[in-house]
This record gives structure tokens, sequence and C-alpha cells, in this order.
């Protein structure tokens, strides 16, 4: 059941943009542009949209005002039910991650993925297993792992949203590992790392960008990170450590091999194709940018942007593969067509 993020290369590499510029020359918003993010402030979805809406306003790349709100109602849901209530709205974006089609599979919502027009995934973020060593006791995962089967249930992880990717993933771990975990939803990811740093829980999964600070702060520690490889960057983080110096969760003795989400960005269905074509276009060209580049650099992601063809062949192959996670899960609600 490990999520093979391989396919999304392939299809990032082949992937066929079937809107012609024309199209999007003949349109431009000409007021201001609102960025809907599913998650609440210093989450990592906000911090998605504001990486683009300061890169946009570096590169000079938009003429109007963009400005981001947050909708954190339903663990996110509620900005994909503001989307669909937007009419085809040209001026109003939807950033989020997995999120906008995985929560209609877990829950009786009034939205679905028959709702949304895809835009862009402009890029992935891996995740990591974090634990506060001074509070928790534990320094790596073998230590996660005997401290779980001593005590089963006593180990309480954090993570952002119900039934979602944090939860998800620690289910993964728990079958992995023949244990058994305490889940804490959040309204972020950010908001998990605060509790962990504070010792009121002791650990969480989370991107690395949302825990960065805290392991500066020497209050986390990153454990092991659910990607094939390691990761590239060998710049020196906290502790003497980079993010290459983090092992893989197999190298660590956790056998999950990659798991990873996209971040993402949605328009309402029924928005004009010149207006979508013009979006597409713009978010390729912030994809390039000085700005978004270092976002990435900083938060150890892999860089893979996605838009067309590639974007919605991705979107169907990981719907399925959620799909099948949450029926393992017993959490499958809705209808996977």
């Amino acid at each position: 059941m490990n999520l093979k993020l391989g396919t999304a290369a392939a299809l990032a590499a082949a992937a066929i943009f079937t809107v012609q510029a024309p199209a999007a020359a003949d349109w431009k918003p000409d007021r201001p542009v609102e960025f809907v993010a599913a998650a609440g402030p210093g989450g990592g979805t906000d911090l998605f949209a504001r990486v683009v809406q300061s890169a946009l306003s570096k590169d000079k790349l938009l003429d109007v005002p963009v400005i981001v709100t947050n909708k954190t109602g339903g663990s996110g849901a509620e900005t994909f039910i503001h989307a669909k209530t937007s009419g085809g709205d040209a001026y109003k974006l939807f950033f989020g991650t997995q999120d906008a089609y995985a929560l209609p599979l877990a829950n009786k919502l009034s939205y679905s993925l028959k709702d949304l027009e895809p835009v862009a995934a402009m890029t992935f973020d891996p995740f990591i297993l974090w634990v506060n060593p001074k509070a928790s006791g534990i320094q790596d995962v073998k230590g996660f792992i005997e401290k779980a089967k001593a005590a089963p249930g006593s180990i309480k992880v954090g993570g952002a949203k119900a039934k979602e990717a944090d939860e998800t993933l620690m289910t993964l771990i728990e079958k992995a590992a023949g244990i058994d975990l305490s889940y804490i939803p959040y309204k972020s990811g950010s908001e998990a790392a605060v509790q962990v740093a504070g010792g009121h829980i002791q650990a969480n999964v989370n991107n690395p960008s949302e825990s960065v600070e805290q392991w500066r702060a020497g209050v986390q520690k990153p454990l092991c990170v659910f990607e094939e490889n390691r990761l590239a960057d060998t710049t020196v983080i906290a502790e003497g450590m980079s993010w290459n110096a983090i092992p893989t969760c197999v190298e660590a003795g956790l056998d999950i091999k990659s798991f990873a989400q996209p971040r993402t960005i949605w328009a309402a269905k029924g928005i004009p194709p010149e207006a979508l074509a013009y979006y597409t276009d713009l978010f390729k060209k912030v994809a390039q940018t000085e700005e978004f580049k270092g976002y990435m650099a900083r938060g150890a992601q892999i860089p893979r942007t996605l838009t067309g063809d590639a974007l919605k062949a991705f979107i169907e192959q990981h719907r399925a593969t959620y799909a099948g996670y949450y029926k393992t899960n017993g959490w499958l609600k809705g209808a996977v067509d």
C-alpha cells in the first residue's frame, strides 16, 4: 500500500499541455484574485499559497492584488464546498493537497471532485516522523517501536486533520510495525509541531517545512523520511545534520518506502476556459521563480509540476490509492467513480 511517486515523475516528464498560448492571452484578471487555503495560518497549505502570492508580486507576474484567506472547517472541506458555490468564479482559486479528492472518500460532504477544476500540482512534500527526544525519551525508530509495543496506545501522534494524509500515514506505520498508536488531529501541521515541541504529545508525522524551526530549537528530532531515497539537500540544518542525513524509514527499520503529498491549486468547475489557460500558464511561470525554488529548497520538497492531462491522470491514480487506504481502514464512505 506504499504510494509510488515514480508515476508522478513519469507523468510530469510526459506532460502534454493542450492549452494553447493564444487562449491564455485572451483573458487576464482585471481585479483582485483570492487564494483560499484549506488550512489554518502557518500550515503547509497556507505557506504554499503565500509563497505563490509573494512570487507573483516579486516577479511582477500579475498586475492585480492577491488576497490569501483561510477556510479550515471540516478538515479543509469548507474550502472546496466554497468552490462549489462559487459558480465558476475566475477570481477565486483554491489551495490544498490531495484533500480536495480524499476528503469526500471518507466523509459525506456536499461537494465532490466533479465540482472542482484542477489547475496545477506545483510540488510534492515528503513526510518525516518527528519526536521530541527530551520529552519522550525516544531517539530513533527502534526506540519508537519498542516504546509503542511496551504500552499500546500510549504514544500520541499528532497531525493535520482527521482521516487525511497524516492519519493515513499513521495507520501505515501501525501496520508496518505491528503497533498501536493514538492519533490527535489538529488544524494544521504547524499546530501539531507546536504540541510535540511542548511535550503535550510524543510524535507527529509532518512535512519538513512545518517542523524545521522546532528542530533547530532542539525540541523536535527527525527519525526517518518516508521516501525511497534520502532527501538530496546536504546543507546543515540542526545538530550538525542536513536533510540528507535523515535515514529513510526503510533504512531505519520501518518498511514504508514512499508517502508524499502534492501541493495543489484548483478552480471552481465552470471557470471560463481562457481563464483556466491563463492560470495554468501563470503557475508554470511561478514554479520557475527564485522565490518558489527557494521555498522548495527550504522545505526539502520534491520539484514536480503537473498540469493539464498529466495532472488529471495523476489525480485519478492518487485518488484510487487513497480509496484503497480508506477501504482498509474502514473509512470509505463516499463513492469511488
